[in-house]
C-alpha cells in the first residue's frame, strides 16, 4: 500500500530541483543538500509528520522565488539606475 502523499513529495521535489538550477552556491551544492534533506526523512510514515515536511518544503520554495526575484531586481536596479552616493 502506498502513501497516498508520495505523488505530492515527488512534485516538491522536482519543484525544487528545477528552482535549485539558479542557485547562488551552484546547482551541484544545492542538489546535494536537497537529497540530503529529502533522504533524512525517507523513512517518516506519518502522513501529519510528511504533511508538516511537505508544507515547510512548499516555504522554502517561495524563499527561493522571492530570493531569484531580488536579485534580478537588483541586478535590473545596477543597469538603469545611477549609483546613489
Amino acid at each position: 500500500m502506498t502513501n497516498p502523499l508520495r505523488g505530492e513529495v515527488f512534485r516538491l521535489y522536482k519543484n525544487l530541483l528545477y528552482l535549485g538550477r539558479e542557485y547562488p552556491k551552484g546547482t551541484t551544492y544545492f542538489r546535494e543538500r536537497l537529497k540530503a534533506a529529502f533522504m533524512k526523512n525517507k523513512d517518516v510514515t506519518d502522513p501529519e509528520k510528511i504533511q508538516k515536511l511537505i508544507d515547510r518544503g512548499e516555504f522554502v520554495i517561495k524563499e527561493l522565488e522571492a530570493l531569484y526575484f531580488l536579485r534580478k531586481y537588483r541586478a535590473m536596479k545596477k543597469r538603469y539606475y545611477e549609483p546613489e552616493h
